[in-house]
């Protein structure tokens, strides 16, 4: 198996990017476009399966807060199909990171998301 062909992830840098855009602008129907059917969403609280249950939660969710930031993105590729995104996220104000980890799969429909997940470290 080739790990991180260029073009490969060159292509899931642009979705991630395309994701992020549409997150920061709080573009529910657009954000959940980039999940697949049944995908699996762990927030810090919640869990959504499925793109019901996603824009459900999307929908009910508040913008996020201005100034977000990522820091330390990775992104491994495996084969030509599927890869693995993760991040560091913060926001002005605060030293607390976010944490952000997403498998992309490479479907007939483009690059989906089909797991997700996000933690926050805990400040004391």
């Amino acid at each position: 198996m080739e790990i991180n062909r260029p073009d490969v992830v060159s292509e899931v840098a642009a979705a991630f990017a395309d994701y992020e855009d549409a997150l920061v602008a709080n573009e529910v129907e657009r954000i959940v476009g980039f999940f697949a059917d049944g995908a699996v969403r762990f927030g810090v609280a919640d869990r959504q399966t499925g793109l019901p249950e996603q824009a459900a939660w999307r929908r009910a969710q508040p913008p996020l807060p201005p100034g977000r930031r990522l820091k330390e993105t990775t992104i491994t590729a495996y084969g030509r199909d599927v890869a693995v995104v993760t991040t560091l996220f913060g926001y002005p104000g605060t030293d607390a990171l976010g944490r952000q980890s997403q498998t992309w799969v490479r479907l007939p429909q483009g690059w989906r998301i089909v797991t997700a997940h996000v933690s926050h470290e805990l400040i004391s």
